[in-house]
């Protein structure tokens, strides 16, 4: 055998041993990934369909894959788009949480002042909204996580402070707020989890002043007045708040708008906030499939449904909107029985579940990222809740069924 050959023999075995390496490695990150998924968080359909019988009226045919005879059309009919380009990879399992510590379910994922990525879940318990998640034999596990966007963790604290936290925001400081809806109270710590700051009476559902009915959310004003969205509760019915709540810096309440309802100004589970560059106040109104844009004084200045029904939004530095769709649904699913829940709760007829980006500036959406569960929806809520991106550009969706997930840009 020649020299060349025995070269080029040898260079083929070195690069195939390489590429070897380099799949364990990619697997083994995949693996760790993955370990921090909840059980069932990428599943289409639930655990266990409800059995069904010929005579039941509930019951509905079960469809190969693929073969659903009623397709999503190209837009909702509140006129959210479901066919645009996703500039994105597909969203993989993120976050290296300690060993036998999963992803709980989540509404939020935020990015903070220093490029980090924060992660409120409900402590390691998925596929719940509200309870008391974080109080018990939970209590002693920390809801409030930081990591790099790698997925490493930095940081984890808040044991024992929440009830069951909803959303959190970082300020400019470096100081994290959180809405913990089943608790009724705001908190704001420093970047350690020291308490300097609870609004709101513990376990009290009230609508004074001074009391929340299941706060949602936090957004900050340039001068470091803060609002609340308050009013997790009754989603389509007429019970629970649903308004803005607007405190100074220092927790003094200055002013609430906002009554249940479906004109401008009023709201139906007000779930998230927002703010521009211009110091806009976005509302995810997610009960009425939309956002509704407001002055920090209250007025309304416009509202928007080609957004999808939010659950969660976000606005970048450069007024870029990402608007997360968990819940869209229209009561049909492939499981044998029809999903609709009480008072028409999730219904946004032709609207696909994802994430729709576009800029405040002119309310165009212009990139779409889809479910990776296909329609007809067979669960309550999928993919995202909460939504941020890094200084890359990647994405990143807090799952209400545990789970955090990463859309690299491409």
């Amino acid at each position: 055998m020649s020299r060349d050959i025995q070269k080029k023999n040898l260079l083929r075995q070195s690069k195939t041993a390489l590429l070897s390496m380099i799949g364990v490695l990619v697997l083994g990150v995949q693996n760790l990934n993955a370990q921090s998924a909840a059980p069932g968080a990428n599943a289409c359909a639930p655990a266990t369909a409800p059995a069904t019988t010929p005579a039941d009226r509930g019951a509905t045919p079960i469809f190969p894959a693929g073969q659903y005879p009623v397709k999503l059309p190209t837009m909702s009919l509140l006129g959210a788009p479901n066919n645009l380009p996703n500039p994105y990879g597909t969203g993989v399992d993120w976050g290296q949480l300690p060993a036998g510590r999963p992803w709980g379910g989540s509404a939020s994922v935020v990015t903070g002042p220093d490029g980090t990525i924060w992660v409120a879940d409900r402590c390691g318990h998925s596929g719940t909204a509200g309870g008391e998640s974080c109080t018990g034999a939970s209590a002693g596990i920390d809801p409030l996580i930081q990591l790099d966007t790698s997925g490493k963790v930095l940081k984890m604290l808040g044991a024992g402070l929440f009830v069951s936290p909803h959303k959190m925001q970082v300020d400019k400081e470096g100081n994290i707020w959180v809405a913990d809806n089943s608790g009724n109270q705001v908190f704001k710590l420093d970047k350690n989890g020291k308490v300097l700051m609870t609004l709101g009476k513990k376990g009290v559902a009230g609508a004074g002043n001074d009391e929340f009915d299941q706060p949602t959310d936090i957004a900050f004003g340039a001068n470091g007045d803060f609002f609340v969205s308050d009013g997790h509760d009754g989603g389509g019915m007429s019970t629970g708040n649903a308004r803005i709540m607007k405190f100074d810096k220092n927790g003094k309440f200055l002013m609430s708008w906002g009554k249940k309802g479906m004109g401008p100004g009023e709201f139906d589970m007000p779930h998230a906030l927002a703010m521009d560059q211009e110091g806009r106040l976005y509302v995810a109104d997610r009960q009425n499939n939309r956002i509704q844009v407001f002055d920090q004084n209250g007025k309304f200045i416009k509202q928007m449904f080609q957004f999808g029904r939010p659950s969660g939004i976000y606005i970048d530095k450069n007024d870029i909107l990402y608007s997360a769709d968990s819940e869209s649904r229209d009561g049909r699913t492939n499981i044998g029985r029809g999903g609709m829940g009480t008072a028409g709760y999730g219904f946004n007829a032709g609207a696909a579940r994802g994430i729709r980006i576009g800029s405040v500036k002119d309310g165009k959406v212009k990139y779409f990222i889809p479910n990776n569960c296909p329609y007809p929806y067979n669960t309550a809520s999928e993919l995202a809740e909460g939504v941020t991106t890094d200084a890359q550009g990647n994405v990143y969706g807090a799952d209400f069924r545990g789970d955090v997930r990463k859309f690299a840009k491409q």
